[in-house]
């Protein structure tokens, strides 16, 4: 690399961390470097306390680990790592100070999954929003209450704190970082030789309609959901799920808010739109085919969705330019 400028990247690690927390944001960066020759290149490094080889959750051991004590600024960027020792990092008065002092000489802070604790313990989360792994957040919320806890998207920015979801979230974050400091074109270039489309908007649900299911002591409303996932282009309006399942909209409703959390309309609203999501990363169908095959008639009605849902239009969410039919948003999908 020369004599040119570099990006410091310290990422720290722990006795029984998270080694995909680690390998995303210290692979993605590596790639960036070998791929786009930046003029400002990262140089990664793995720090632990007192240098010592890291013994990952998974039973492997990263050696070649620099120092946290010792550790000095200024950084770029400073990651921690999250995974099962992540507690008894946080509850280590010393060890979270050492955090903290980089933190003052770190351009921007973040973390990955549980990591989050140590940077709350810091205090670097304090009046801040922040997200962790979904199944940690109560955790986070109830253990440290001046941290606007928010568990649903994968990774949140908050000045030049930055905090992410669990695990492979941590290479959305990575590939964020890649495109605030290069550009678009050079995270595009880690994201297809990682064999990953396009990094997934920050707001993006952790859990999807893909992953979370209805409780199961719930039959009519699993047997609802998986129709209404199997079948986004048919009639989903209240009045027909509830002729399905033989009751009442209002009182279908009541079932899907206790269960779900939502009713009817919107759970019909949010699986649709992460069904035309899925398309859009791993399909080359048009706009217009998408929002037809997700029950949304016109294009400007998925438009309209993906604003609310993602912020950005279908065509920018996949990466590409405005379609013809995406300039104007138009009415709802009509599910209610």
């Amino acid at each position: 690399m020369g004599d040119r400028a570099e990006r410091v990247v310290a990422v720290v690690g722990f006795e029984s961390a998270e080694l995909l927390d680690i390998a995303c944001v210290t692979t993605g960066l590596a790639l960036a470097n070998a791929l786009g020759e930046p003029e400002t290149p990262y140089r990664v490094r793995l720090i632990a306390p007192g240098g010592a080889p890291i013994l990952c959750g998974t039973g492997l051991t990263l050696a070649g680990v620099g120092s946290l004590e010792r550790t000095r600024g200024p950084l770029d960027t400073l990651v921690v790592s999250g995974g099962l020792g992540v507690e008894r990092f946080a509850a280590d008065p010393r060890l979270v100070g050492h955090v903290r002092r980089l933190s003052r000489e770190s351009r921007r802070v973040a973390s990955v999954c549980t990591g989050a604790a140590v940077l709350a313990a810091a205090g670097l989360l304090d009046g801040r929003r922040a997200t962790t792994h979904w199944q940690f957040a109560p955790r986070l919320a109830d253990g440290y209450p001046d941290v606007r806890v928010d568990p649903a998207p994968l990774w949140i920015r908050d000045g030049n704190v930055y905090t992410s979801a669990g695990i492979t979230s941590a290479l959305d974050l990575t590939l964020a970082f890649i495109e605030e400091d290069h550009g678009p074109e050079p995270a595009r270039q880690v994201a297809r030789h990682l064999v990953v489309h396009m990094q997934r908007p920050g707001d993006q649900r952790q859990m999807s309609v893909f992953t979370a299911a209805p409780p199961p002591r719930e039959d009519t409303v699993r047997v609802l959901a998986a129709h209404i996932a199997a079948h986004p282009d048919e009639d989903l309006s209240t009045p027909a799920l509830a002729a399905r399942a033989g009751l009442t909209p209002r009182h279908l409703t009541r079932l899907f808010t206790r269960c779900l959390g939502e009713p009817p309309g919107r759970h019909v609203r949010r699986v649709r739109t992460e069904t035309a999501a899925q398309l859009l990363r791993t399909s080359s169908l048009p706009v217009a085919s998408v929002a037809t095959r997700c029950g949304f008639g016109t294009p400007e009605a998925l438009r309209k969705a993906f604003l609310e849902r993602y912020g950005v239009s279908p065509s920018r969410y996949r990466g590409g330019a405005e379609e013809p039919g995406e300039a104007g948003a138009g009415a709802g999908a009509g599910t209610d």
